[in-house]
């Protein structure tokens, strides 16, 4: 199989649907296996940003909120979007203050991800931001946000365990975690 080959053609393409963060795309198509059919696209206007923060006692802060998609509550960890053409630690940094009220004085990406490959092009890149200190937060007007201080290990049961379900989220802790324990993350 040749990696740099697409195996998709595209017969037509149509905008369904556009407004100030995704558009989406239907096409039609021929799939690899030969056959017509159809294909939507998600194309998303931002980049996902995560932020872990841990302090020098191995705390961490989640983030908790009503998400409208799924109808239910969810824990997470400090999140949201950039624009493409921003650098994303100056998101992480902006999320980081908003969410929280902290600022970081080190700032390690540890991942750079797809979150949904089958249905959208939205990326993600998570970090990891040390030396903190505490500031007024600044939710955005349609943020209701809980805050919670944790031990990261506390988090990473609650991933372990199902009880954050976050893609970002649960990507962020398992890969700190993996760091923490192989000694690649500085802290």
């Amino acid at each position: 199989m040749n990696e740099q080959h697409n195996p998709w053609q595209i017969l037509h393409e149509q905008e369904a649907y556009d407004n100030n963060w995704i558009k989406v795309t239907h096409y039609d198509v021929i799939n690899p296996s030969g056959g017509k059919g159809i294909y939507g696209k998600v194309h998303f206007k931002n980049i996902a940003i995560g932020v872990v923060p841990l302090d020098e006692s191995m705390n961490t802060y989640i983030v908790g909120q009503y998400r409208f998609p799924i109808n239910i509550y969810s824990w997470e960890i400090p999140e949201g979007g950039g624009p493409l053409h921003e650098d994303p630690l100056n998101g992480a940094k902006r999320e980081l203050l908003e969410e929280t009220g902290l600022k970081a004085e080190r700032w390690s990406k540890i991942l750079d991800m797809h979150l949904s490959n089958s249905v959208c092009d939205e990326a993600c890149v998570v970090y990891v931001a040390t030396g903190l200190s505490q500031h007024a937060a600044m939710p955005e007007e349609t943020e209701q946000l809980a805050i919670k201080k944790i031990p990261f290990d506390d988090l990473y049961q609650m991933v372990k365990n199902g009880k954050i379900t976050d893609a970002v989220s649960v990507a962020a802790v398992l890969k700190t975690k993996l760091m923490l324990l192989e000694g690649s993350l500085l802290l």
